[in-house]
């Protein structure tokens, strides 16, 4: 097996020798050492190098990435798979946490900004009897004016799109039980050609997420999701041809 030195490393990989050389220290790549103390590596290196590249573009601490390269170096795929899996559910998590955080952060600016400009222009400087120095009342976590975001392709495009799912096997399993996990405990409504699910505001990313994803398997199913303050509606139709796929993704009591 070829060797390298650490800047030989850095040069095939594009990873900074200063990188390599943290990467050593938390645990992350171990290295050998020539009699004079220069590091060594072998070709394992860099495939290990390109799973920490991906695990870091995940978002996972480097703690974390250390507990799956150790699954990664021993185990088989399933267990990388299932060892990194909740990781990312947390991950899409905390970022639809984060989209409802900075919708209300933009209401709350939309608001000051608005009475901001209602005030009057006084010549005299700012005190306590101006109003915005006031002590803010506080504003409503919502979105100023209910947001509806489609995500569906066009009219004819759904008409036309065969009623059938590319999908197969393992595969839409899995499909299946992330739409019922990020569904859980929503209430549902028929609607005219499918259904209505409202469920909290923070699973917006994760379900904009699944309809995108669902967009590229299943092209007839028309999604509205639709932001109104803590809530988030999500509309999905279907053809008629296409009900019995409709009720098995998203009306989970059936």
């Amino acid at each position: 097996m070829s060797v390298m030195r650490i800047s030989q490393l850095a040069e095939r990989t594009g990873v900074p020798a200063t990188t390599l050389r943290f990467y050593e220290g938390a645990g992350l790549l171990p290295a050998g050492r020539t009699a004079s103390g220069y590091r060594l590596y072998g070709e394992d290196a860099v495939e290990r190098l390109a799973f920490i590249g991906a695990a870091k573009h995940l978002g996972l601490a480097l703690e974390e990435i250390a507990e799956l390269l150790s699954v990664w170096a021993s185990g088989a795929c399933r267990e990388v798979k299932a060892d990194l899996r909740p990781r990312i559910a947390a991950r899409l998590a905390a970022a639809g946490e984060r989209t409802a955080e900075l919708a209300a952060f933009s209401a709350t600016l939309r608001t000051a900004l608005a009475h901001l400009d209602a005030l009057p222009d006084r010549p005299g400087r700012c005190d306590p009897g101006c109003g915005f120095l006031a002590p803010a009342r506080p504003v409503p976590v919502s979105v100023p004016g209910p947001v509806s975001v489609p995500v569906a392709p066009t009219p004819g495009r759904r008409r036309s799109a065969p009623v059938a799912c590319s999908l197969t096997g393992a595969r839409t399993a899995e499909r299946r039980a992330a739409w019922h996990e990020v569904l859980d405990g929503a209430r549902r409504q028929g609607i005219p050609g499918g259904l209505r699910l409202t469920l909290p505001s923070a699973r917006a990313a994760a379900v904009a997420g699944l309809a995108v994803a669902e967009q590229g398997c299943c092209p007839f199913f028309d999604f509205r999701l639709h932001l109104d303050g803590p809530d988030l509606h999500l509309e999905v139709r279907a053809p008629a041809e296409g009900a019995g796929l409709l009720t098995a993704l998203f009306d989970r009591a059936a």
